[in-house]
């Protein structure tokens, strides 16, 4: 009998515990997304019932279609995302690699901008974009979302650029290859995995950000996140409709994470492999 069978029985049973306590909401919701509005509020709870698929046709083709919505979600997040991505690479690479005057200054007051709760910038926010005429517009939502996000994405990739060891970026330094050419051949496609784990992060947290959106947006610019809210009011909250807006909006970033995958596997377990290189 194999000695290590027990132990392997009750790290599976465990981490099946763990696995249904992720998937029971999503489970849940999805079966709620196939149920109409009376066998949603059906007590006990119908685990049989006949499958529908209208609240798919509405929330995609009804009055209360979220496409548009849909896309105002991808352009505000796809646009927050590579911007961030764009100034937060090099922005990580010199925290982490150079030496600088201020440096230990500058890393603190990039960390100390993600102490500041969100909801007690919403009237600065407000006042600014009105002035400048900033609400309701893709520019203005993207503009504060990287306000968030670029120092959460600096501060994820510093610790994979210290990871990578000092002798590689020096070797190339004494080949006369040059600073950046030096981090675009050698230092980049080493971190190509925590900027894939930190650009679908970024992502994630753009395409599912709330507060701002239904404050700073409007009618022009109305992501999904606030156009979903819209099925709760206080005569009725259509469950099954929230629950396949919920679904459509999963959509996208299952896709994001399937097609990003074998990179976020690779950063994640990155820093393991390499061991620190900081010094």
């Amino acid at each position: 009998m194999n000695r290590n069978l027990p132990r392997r029985v009750v790290l599976a049973v465990f981490a099946g515990l763990l696995v249904s306590v992720w998937a029971f909401p999503v489970l849940w919701a999805l079966l709620t997304s196939f149920k109409t509005e009376r066998d949603v509020l059906a007590y006990p709870p119908l685990l049989v019932f006949e499958p529908t698929l209208a609240n798919y046709v509405d929330v995609l083709s009804g009055p209360s279609s979220i496409v548009p919505n849909l896309w105002s979600s991808a352009v505000v997040s796809v646009s927050a995302t590579l911007l961030t991505m764009l100034f937060a690479v090099p922005a990580a690479y010199a925290l982490a690699r150079l030496r600088y005057p201020g440096k230990r200054a500058s890393g603190f007051y990039v960390l100390a901008t993600q102490m500041l709760p969100p909801v007690g910038l919403i009237i600065p926010y407000y006042l600014a974009l009105q002035r400048v005429g900033g609400l309701d517009s893709y520019s203005g939502l993207v503009t504060i979302y990287l306000t968030f996000s670029l120092p959460f994405a600096i501060w994820l990739m510093v610790s994979y650029f210290e990871d990578i060891p000092y002798e590689m970026e020096e070797a190339a330094l004494l080949d006369r290859a040059g600073r950046l050419r030096a981090l675009w051949y050698v230092i980049l496609p080493q971190v190509r995995g925590g900027i894939a784990v930190t650009t679908v992060f970024v992502f994630l947290n753009a395409w599912n950000e709330f507060l701002f959106a239904v404050v700073l947006g409007g009618n022009r610019v109305r992501p999904v996140t606030v156009a979903m809210f819209n099925f709760i009011s206080v005569e009725q909250t259509q469950w099954a409709r929230l629950a396949a807006g919920a679904m459509v909006a999963m959509a996208p970033v299952i896709l994001v994470g399937l097609l990003a995958q074998r990179h976020i596997v690779k950063g994640l377990t990155v820093g393991a492999v390499k061991g620190g290189g900081r010094r």
